[in-house]
């Protein structure tokens, strides 16, 4: 069984209180591997070798910084392999899926490294002859990183890369449920030749390691991603000493489907969108509206296309649905469920735990379909985080814009139409930070990733990730 140690000073580091904990499998229900349970002396440790390596990292020429993420980068492709199978069998992600998500993690290393190159600053003019203005941009400080568990690679290096281009040291803190890629891919970056202190990983005692690395003056840059009850809790916290935050929250996302579009296509979309990991994405479908009119052949193909997916083992190349990620997670679906049933909605298909032969104590629930759904069901307004899709209708554009809004999430929404003008009108009324027009799966690298309203604040990915990892300074310059 291998065991997860915690990494500063450039060394791996047994924890102080000498104490471990297990990650469980949540497709066989049994011990995978082990990691270090850490606390806050551990998190102070982690704390003192970002602050002790920033000044020799963020005066570093860019150039440098970027081989050293383009080196890593190369490693990351090379051991695509065995990161994808940490990440499918810590968390339960189908094993392609994993795959991908090796790839894109690797990519925001890349891309990251070439902005690195392109921190520019400007020349303004004066307004006195005597005078010169500049703006320059800098570093804004040691950062940490705080992970989710359901993207556990691409979430560290869309988070680090642009830290690390910009010249901010890092602390990581993995999900307690997934620290197996984040400490493999720390050793890469180690490999690379990182210097001692840039880098640094915290597993253990969340709250204590969490608690340590915000109230602790020397971490400049706080950047989340997770509920947005937790980050409301972070945003208090960090409050206290005004400090830089990014937040990538919940959300809801509606997923709308016109009378004009293609439903087919629309359908594909729906499936991409709501059962990827396993409907465990904070960007994935919650709502599906449908134009009154196509209902009954818009769910006709999406039953159809849901019942051909296949539940299984994370591992099996075939699998499309796996585990989900606790027992917890799966109590939450059921509870979701049961919920729209006794309020009145449909079921389609699903709708039940189901079994995977050999794989007994998995934590698997059938993919399903809810029909007739409506606002007062916990489906609409709470974050399943499960492979059920909700399906409501409506008659209008305005009317369904109106619903799609009508939620405190402002993450991702997405809608299929063939109308030109309706695209515009519909991308632009709607109150996301996201939207995905005919496209299911918008997130790419050189795009800004985030939210608006309780989804969170800052953005991730492209230029716009790596400005939140920097201060603007003004230079005014009397020549006499």
């Amino acid at each position: 069984m291998e065991t997860y140690l915690l990494f500063y000073n450039g060394e791996w580091q047994k924890p102080v209180s000498g104490d471990f904990y297990e990650i469980i499998s949540p497709t066989t229900g049994e011990p995978v591997s082990k990691a270090a349970y850490g606390d806050e002396e551990d998190a102070k440790r982690a704390v003192d070798s970002a602050a002790d390596a920033f000044k020799k990292w963020a005066n570093l020429p860019a150039k440098n910084r970027a081989e050293i993420m383009t080196k890593t980068y190369h490693l990351m492709m090379e051991n695509s392999d065995e990161l994808a199978r940490t990440i499918s069998v810590e968390m339960g992600k189908p094993i392609k899926e994993a795959r991908g998500e090796v790839s894109i993690a690797a990519e925001y290393l890349l891309w990251n490294a070439e902005e690195a190159k392109r921190i520019y600053g400007e020349t303004i003019p004066a307004s006195v002859p005597n005078k010169r203005l500049k703006v320059i941009r800098q570093p804004v400080g040691p950062a940490a990183a705080i992970l989710p568990w359901n993207f556990p690679l691409s979430m560290v290096t869309r988070k680090i890369g642009p830290a690390l281009a910009a010249g901010c040291t890092v602390v990581i803190k993995p999900a307690s449920q997934t620290p197996g890629s984040a400490a493999k891919l720390v050793k890469l970056l180690d490999e690379a030749g990182m210097p001692k202190g840039v880098v640094n990983l915290v597993t253990g005692n969340t709250n204590k390691i969490v608690d340590t690395l915000l109230f602790d003056e020397r971490i400049k840059k706080i950047t989340f991603t997770g509920s947005t009850e937790v980050g409301k809790i972070l945003l208090r916290k960090a409050a206290e000493q005004v400090k830089r935050v990014s937040m990538e929250l919940g959300g809801h996302a509606p997923f709308i489907v016109f009378d004009d579009a293609d439903l087919e296509a629309a359908a594909e979309g729906a499936i991409a969108s709501k059962f990827r990991n396993t409907g465990q994405t904070c960007v994935c479908a919650n709502r599906i509206y449908v134009q009154s009119s196509v209902m009954d052949k818009f769910l006709e193909i999406l039953k159809e296309k849901t019942e051909s997916l296949k539940v299984g083992d994370s591992l099996d190349e075939n699998t499309q649905i796996s585990a989900l990620v606790n027992k917890a997670a799966v109590k939450k679906v059921q509870k979701h469920v049961y919920d729209a049933l006794e309020k009145g909605a449909r079921l389609i298909t699903g709708g039940e735990r189901c079994t995977v032969p050999n794989f007994e104590k998995g934590n698997f629930y059938k993919p399903t379909i809810l029909a007739g759904v409506d606002e007062r069901m916990l489906v609409t307004f709470e974050e399943t985080f499960g492979p059920v899709a909700p399906v409501l209708g409506f008659e209008t554009e305005e009317e369904v814009i109106n619903k799609a809004n009508n939620t405190n999430y402002g993450l991702a929404a997405y809608f299929y139409t063939k109308d030109l003008a309706r695209a515009h009108r519909v991308s632009e009324a709607l109150e996301y930070g996201i939207v995905g027009i005919n496209d299911p799966v918008p997130t790419t690298v050189q795009a800004p990733f985030g939210g608006v309203k309780e989804s969170g604040m800052g953005r991730e990915g492209g230029h716009h990730g790596v400005e939140e990892f920097l201060e603007t300074k003004f230079i005014s310059i009397g020549l006499y």
